[in-house]
C-alpha cells in the first residue's frame, strides 16, 4: 500500500499529465487555470484510497481520480457563476478571468474531458464506473437546484436541508469512494458500504462547515467568518434557530434577517447571540456527530483488514478535526 503523502504526489503526477487540446486557447486555458488553483485534492484522493483499501494499486483507477478532479472543477467555475463570485481560492474566477461565456463553455467541455478520463477505465468495470459516475453528477446537480430554490423559499425544513447537503456534497465523497472500489473488484455489498460512509461523512463535513462559518477562529477559517449570516444563507443554523426561537428572540432573528441595509459585524454579533440563547451550536454539533458514527459505524462492516482501513480513517478523522 502507498502512504496517503505518495497517493498524493500520484495524483499531482496524473494533475500535471492532463492535456488539453491546444486551441482554442480560451476554451482549454481557463481549464488548466482552475485544476491549477490547487485545493486539498480530497476527492480525487478518496478514489485512489478506497482502491487500495480493496487491495489494488491505486495507479489502476487514477483515470477515474481525474475524472471526478475535473468534474468538481467543472461544478467550481458554474457554481461560482450562478454565485457572481469574485474568488475562488483566493484568485479570480473564471468567469470575472475571461467571461461568463467562456466560464460557461469551458465548463461544458470540462464534463467532456472527465468523461474522456472515465473511458480509459478497465473496460471489465467500465459499465458499473459510468453508472456510479452519471448518478453522482446527477445528483450534484440536483443539490445545487435545491440550493438556489431554497434562496426564495421561507419553510425549508432541517430535513429537506439535510437532503440538499447530501446531493449537492456528500454524493460526490461517496461517489468517490465508490469508484474506487469498484476498480479494485470489492463486492456490490462492500462497495455500497463505502458510498454511505462516504455519503455521510460528506454531510457530518458540511454541518461542520455550518458551525465553522459562525464560529470559527477567523485566523484559521480561510474565509469570512459570519458569512452565512451576512447572506442570510438557510444552514441548518439558521433553521434551527427559526424553529426554536420564541417571544423576543424570535423577533430578533426575523428583524435581522429582513434588513435590506445593515453593519455587517453587527448583524454576525447579534445572530450569533440569538443561536447562543438557543444552544444550536451544541444541536448542531450532535447532528454532526449524529452522522459522523453512523458513518464510520458503516465503516466498521467493510470487509477488509483494520490495517488496511487505517489510512481512511486517519483522513476522515483529519477531515473533521477542524477547529472552531
Amino acid at each position: 500500500m502507498h502512504t496517503t503523502e505518495q497517493l498524493q504526489q500520484i495524483l499531482d503526477t496524473a494533475i500535471q499529465n492532463l492535456k488539453f487540446p491546444d486551441h482554442p486557447k480560451q476554451l482549454y486555458d481557463p481549464i488548466t487555470y482552475i485544476i491549477n488553483l490547487g485545493g486539498k485534492r480530497v476527492r480525487p484522493l478518496l478514489v485512489l484510497m478506497a482502491t487500495e483499501l480493496f487491495g489494488k494499486d491505486a495507479n489502476q483507477s487514477v483515470h477515474a481520480a481525474m475524472a471526478i478532479e475535473v468534474f468538481h472543477n467543472f461544478t467550481l467555475v458554474h457554481d461560482d457563476i450562478m454565485d457572481n463570485a469574485p474568488l475562488r481560492r483566493g484568485q479570480a474566477t473564471v468567469h470575472e478571468k475571461w467571461s461568463t461565456n467562456v466560464a460557461i463553455l469551458s465548463g461544458d467541455v470540462m464534463m467532456v474531458e472527465a468523461n474522456k478520463n472515465l473511458a480509459k477505465v478497465n473496460p471489465i468495470f467500465l459499465k458499473d464506473v459510468l453508472d456510479t459516475f452519471n448518478t453522482t453528477a446527477q445528483g450534484v446537480c440536483e443539490g445545487q437546484q435545491l440550493d438556489m430554490e431554497f434562496e426564495g423559499r421561507d419553510d425549508v425544513s432541517i430535513e429537506e436541508y439535510i437532503n440538499m447537503i447530501r446531493l449537492k456534497t456528500a454524493v460526490l465523497l461517496g461517489g468517490a469512494l465508490k469508484l474506487g472500489a469498484i476498480i479494485a473488484g470489492a463486492s456490490e455489498k462492500d462497495a455500497n458500504l463505502i458510498y454511505q460512509f462516504g455519503e455521510n461523512i460528506g454531510i457530518a463535513f458540511q454541518l461542520q462547515d455550518d458551525i465553522l462559518d459562525v464560529y470559527a477562529d477567523p485566523e484559521k477559517f480561510g474565509k469570512q467568518v459570519g458569512g452565512d449570516i451576512i447572506a442570510n444563507k438557510k444552514t441548518f443554523l439558521l433553521l434551527k434557530a427559526f424553529e426554536l426561537a420564541k417571544g423576543e428572540t424570535r423577533a430578533s432573528l426575523d428583524t435581522w434577517t429582513s434588513y435590506k441595509e445593515f453593519n455587517a459585524q453587527e448583524k454576525v454579533d447579534t445572530v450569533r447571540q440569538v443561536y447562543d440563547t438557543l444552544d444550536i451550536q451544541d444541536i448542531a454539533k450532535e447532528h454532526m456527530n449524529y452522522y459522523r458514527d453512523k458513518a464510520l459505524a458503516l465503516f466498521a462492516q467493510i470487509h477488509v483488514s483494520d490495517e488496511r482501513k487505517a489510512s481512511l480513517l486517519t483522513l476522515t478523522n483529519t477531515l473533521m478535526a477542524r477547529e472552531y
